[in-house]
């Protein structure tokens, strides 16, 4: 691999196990890393560990947040952690410009802060590269569950899967490939008519709840509500459902629970299922982005030094 990333210093906060897989080959690409709340991770000494964000921040070219980004609270995954890592506004205030922030998904509440602090925030969690790639481990993930959930094959099974975006194309592609009886559920023409290419079953939502008692296992893919009392007042006790879609998933968990249906969240399942395969999938697309953004970056820092009257000659 190219030392792309010579003399690039990265800033790795948290994690799980796709960033000890991710380290190395940023490590190839020349990077410097400086960890924070990797302390426990099997990494060791092969980076530095900083003890807070005041010196990571004070060290990094930019900034390698996880896939989840943060709960509500401003709280990072960090797995190999001894301590909770928080980022909240006192410490996006001790980013300078010209640093970038790359996260997975980043909350509304970090979009508006990282905005008014002129902050270069960019969210991966969503770009084509990284979603398509990913829906690999993630629709083996959700088989293996479904398998461990079930007594019955997933072949012959009558799998479900909700929505025919870039996850439930492959979740069919796979289902079908292991001879489920797959039945594609979307709203748009076009996603009925390619599942129909794809030599599966397709039905609107609208036609969902006169189909949903036939299905043994519901794969959703769908970020909104879809499974609610009605649909699930209509299932099979028996049936199992898999979501996968982004927290909190589009399952009514809690009703499902008091039928004793078996419904189970799944999110982040390239890291937990796959973590090497997810960990590479970054490698490859954090260099060039981070040159990307490291450009206009620098742009940014010294506009904001002239702003402060430092002579152009000492920036």
């Amino acid at each position: 691999m190219n030392a792309v990333l010579e003399g690039v210093r990265l800033a790795v906060i948290g994690g799980d196990d796709r960033e000890i897989f991710l380290v190395p080959e940023l490590q190839k690409c020349g990077a410097k890393i400086i960890g924070l709340g990797l302390e426990k991770s099997p990494l060791g000494d092969s980076i530095e560990h900083a003890k807070s964000f005041t010196e990571v921040i004070a060290k990094a070219d930019a900034l390698i947040l996880p896939m989840f980004g943060t709960d509500a609270r401003g709280l990072i995954k960090a797995k190999y952690s001894s301590y909770p890592i928080i980022l909240n506004n006192e410490v996006l205030e001790l980013i300078p410009p010209g640093v970038p922030l790359f996260i997975g998904w980043a909350r509304p509440a970090l979009i508006s802060a990282a905005q008014k602090m002129n902050i270069d925030l960019v969210e991966i969690a969503n770009r084509n590269e990284i979603v398509i790639l990913n829906s690999i481990p993630s629709a083996e993930g959700a088989v293996q569950m479904a398998i461990e959930a079930t007594t019955i094959t997933i072949h012959s099974s009558e799998s479900f899967v909700l929505g025919l975006g870039r996850c439930g194309m492959t979740l069919v592609n796979l289902l079908k490939g292991m001879g489920a009886r797959v039945t594609c559920v979307a709203r748009k023409p076009a996603d009925l008519a390619r599942a129909v290419e794809m030599g599966v079953r397709a039905i609107g939502f609208s036609d969902l709840e006169k189909e949903i008692s036939r299905a043994e296992i519901v794969f959703n893919t769908v970020p909104a509500l879809v499974l609610g009392r009605d649909l699930l007042n209509k299932m099979s006790r028996e049936t199992v459902i898999i979501d996968i879609a982004s927290i909190p998933g589009g399952t009514d968990f809690e009703y499902a629970q008091m039928l004793g249906i078996k419904a189970q969240l799944a999110p982040g399942l390239p890291g937990i299922v796959a973590p090497r395969t997810a960990g590479k999938i970054l490698a490859k697309l954090y260099p060039p982005l981070i040159l990307e953004h490291l450009v206009p970056a620098a742009e940014a820092a010294t506009a904001a030094a002239l702003r402060k009257g430092v002579p152009k000659n000492e920036i």
